[in-house]
């Protein structure tokens, strides 16, 4: 598909889209071969899609300088791999990255591991209390799919009406409830449904972390998740005993996470940030370009030749 910001400037520019991809490629390119990586420490690791499907690509940026540092294919281990050679490559130390943020995967765990030794990991609160979300909703869902009538004649009258306002008030903050999701949420807290269930538990969870941050004790922080993973494997319901399993699993790394005020939240934002420009482009056509403009945007490049298009100087 065209890039309707690239055929503008084609256009102005009098040459075809795929001669200006190139030339943004090549300017890029040029300017991150001058920048230095020198002194980073702390990074956050993430994927973005590139298309619809298996597509991704691997980011990594700098958490104290809010700078994109490197974007390539895939979501392996071998990209943080990648990253590190790139890192040497411009005058970054691997040996030197102290922390990284960033979501359980097994295989970025296991290139944290091979490429950044010294490395300590803490898994991104947000991608934590997601999990449990999704948990939730998996409890929700099946509830209603498996005991639809039951949960119907519970509801009474007002049935699909009230599912609906459920299943949106289970997932917004109590805060931000309308009216009906407050009486719906009232009702369903006296219901014996798993749904209220799975709503207390991913709840519970979400206090953990706010106490976390409030107390900033790790003492503290460790005592509280123990609990709530305790909670989680009691309670009969397989999304949240195997979401206890997994944070039993990566423990450590999770409380770090609880403490670390360098979330991955910065790397989340320029992560809509580009894919609102995907959307507004109606796609790059291929990852290099993806790339580029990734660079572009968010790698603080300050090796890049002036803008053609930028106003003449006053006299």
């Amino acid at each position: 598909m065209r890039s309707a910001g690239i055929s503008r400037s084609s256009r102005l520019l009098r040459c075809s889209d795929k001669q200006l991809w190139r030339r943004i490629a090549f300017y890029v390119d040029q300017a991150r071969a001058l920048e230095s990586f020198e002194g980073v420490q702390i990074i956050g690791v993430d994927e973005t899609s590139l298309k619809r499907g298996q597509n991704y690509i691997t980011v990594v940026h700098d958490l104290e300088t809010k700078r994109l540092l490197f974007a390539t294919e895939g979501r392996d281990h071998q990209t943080v791999v990648q990253f590190a050679d790139d890192l040497k490559a411009h005058g970054g130390d691997p040996a030197e990255i102290k922390h990284v943020c960033m979501d359980m995967s097994a295989a970025y765990a296991k290139g944290v591991a091979a490429a950044l030794p010294q490395a300590e990991v803490s898994y991104d609160r947000f991608h934590v209390v997601a999990m449990a979300g999704e948990a939730m909703d998996q409890v929700r869902r099946t509830e209603v799919a498996k005991e639809a009538s039951a949960v119907r004649k519970a509801l009474g009258a007002a049935g699909p009406t009230a599912m609906r306002q459920m299943m949106w008030a289970m997932r917004r903050n109590p805060s931000g409830w309308t009216a009906k999701q407050t009486a719906t949420m009232h009702w369903l807290q006296r219901s014996k449904l798993k749904s209220a269930r799975a709503w207390r538990l991913k709840m519970g969870l979400r206090a953990v972390f706010s106490a976390a941050r409030t107390h900033n004790n790790a003492e503290l922080a460790s005592a509280d998740l123990k609990a709530w993973v305790s909670w989680a494997r009691r309670c009969r319901l397989e999304p949240f005993k195997k979401l206890a399993a997994t944070v039993r699993g990566h423990f450590d790394a999770v409380v770090r996470g609880m403490l670390d005020h360098r979330s991955n939240a910065f790397v989340e934002a320029m992560n809509g940030v580009l894919q609102q420009a995907k959307r507004a482009a109606r796609g790059f056509r291929t990852s290099r370009n993806f790339i580029a403009i990734a660079y572009l945007r968010m790698s603080k490049l300050s090796h890049l030749p002036p803008s053609p298009l930028a106003p003449a100087p006053a006299p």
